[in-house]
């Protein structure tokens, strides 16, 4: 049988402020920069999900893409969109909402809301320059 990755997008508007209260406020402002605004500040995001696996004899899909829209709202658009995420969404205040931990909490709620093994990757657009992709590996890194 033939692998298939299958990608859905949905877009959502969001605020946030960076700031980690392990760091001191000067370690902060050097750190994150404007992006520790304490009013926060806003970013237009690109949510993708991609699936992998074998398409259905029958149907010819790996997934329903109207299901798969339906979960990705459910899980997470619905719930941040046009929200600030430090403080209107619960599963991510104990979090630094950086692109890199969004893609990890996003990848969290999904995993469980997805058939079984079905998903590949999550990935986070949140500026033309910078995205974030993660897809589920939990291995120690070494840094140099």
């Amino acid at each position: 049988m033939a692998t298939v990755y299958l990608t859905r997008r949905a877009s959502f508007s969001a605020s946030h402020r960076l700031w980690s209260e392990a760091l001191s406020e000067r370690e902060n402002w050097e750190l994150y920069g404007k992006c520790a605004n304490p009013n926060g500040h806003g970013h237009n995001y690109t949510l993708e999900v991609t699936l992998r696996g074998e398409p259905d004899p029958r149907t010819g899909m790996l997934m329903n893409l109207a299901e798969l829209r339906e979960i990705m709202h459910r899980e997470i658009v619905d719930q941040v969109d046009h929200r600030h995420l430090n403080y209107d969404v619960p599963w991510l205040r104990e979090s630094i909402p950086t692109t890199e931990n969004l893609v990890i909490k996003f990848w969290e709620r999904l995993e469980v809301a997805l058939p079984p093994g079905l998903l590949y990757e999550v990935r986070l657009i949140e500026t033309d320059n910078n995205s974030a992709s993660y897809r589920g590996e939990r291995q120690p890194l070494t840094h140099p």
